[in-house]
């Protein structure tokens, strides 16, 4: 019988410990074809993030690293400097990217640093029970906001594509879902492309990835991937927000 679908070699065989209908298995699957199709799995280090993503290590068949909560770009920035013909990456929720960590995001990019960060957003802090998020949605219920977010207290969320796009060292940027088929081929294309510009040392790129999280929304699987569809795109606009990767190289 021919075998249509199997593991990329880009993974391990053990399973994961994410909940039912969490798509962080799904954003695994897309960054490790990628490198893998790209013929630089052997040349890749990952970097950890803190968060529901902390074990990452144990599913990516690569070297990884892990990182402080927030510091994944700082410690990619060292790697990549120390080893600059390896394909580094970051991989980062919302809390520790855009939160405790936006410094680093943001001054890695405007460094150019020639890493490439996958930023997965699912809106809410999901390791620590479900508080609010900088990527937390105007009126979204979470443990810290019962009667739902109120930017006249909390702040608007942050648009971390958008945020990134006025900053030069930036080559590429999209914003993508992985809430359906459709959703998921574009996403790998983007995973893909930023992985590209890193090897073409194009500078700074970051695939921001709307994801699910049905335990911390308290909805089923499938009502989830319905909200992402529903509330979580037409806040964050699925698309390329930069893309100077037919600029020169960066040294």
């Amino acid at each position: 019988m021919a075998v249509i679908f199997e593991r990329t070699e880009g993974l391990t065989d053990k399973d994961t410990h994410y909940c039912p209908g969490c798509t962080h298995g799904i954003i695994h699957r897309l960054a490790a074809e990628s490198l893998t199709e790209l013929g630089v799995l052997g040349e890749a280090i990952g970097v950890c993030p803190v968060g529901c993503a902390v074990m990452a290590y144990d599913y990516f068949n690569c070297d990884m690293a892990e990182a402080p909560h927030g510091r994944a770009p700082a410690v990619a920035t060292g790697i990549k400097r120390v080893h600059p013909d390896s394909v580094v990456f970051t991989y980062q929720g919302d809390g520790d990217l855009a939160a405790i960590g936006t410094a680093e995001t943001v001054h890695a990019a405007a460094r150019g640093e020639n890493i490439t960060v996958i930023f997965v957003n699912n809106a809410i802090y999901g390791m620590t029970g479900g508080q609010m998020a900088p990527t937390t949605l105007p009126g979204q219920v979470t443990q810290t906001t019962p009667y739902g977010r109120d930017t006249a207290y909390s702040g608007f969320p942050l648009r971390v594509c958008e945020l990134l796009a006025a900053v030069d060292g930036v080559a590429y940027a999209e914003r993508v879902a992985v809430n359906t088929p459709a959703h998921i081929r574009a996403a790998k294309a983007a995973i893909k492309k930023a992985f590209q510009a890193q090897i073409d040392k194009k500078g700074f790129s970051i695939v921001e990835v709307l994801s699910t999280c049905p335990t911390n929304w308290g909805m089923t699987p499938v009502e989830a991937l319905g909200w992402v569809e529903e509330k979580m795109v037409p806040y964050y606009p699925l698309g390329v927000t930069v893309d100077r990767t037919e600029k020169g190289v960066r040294g």
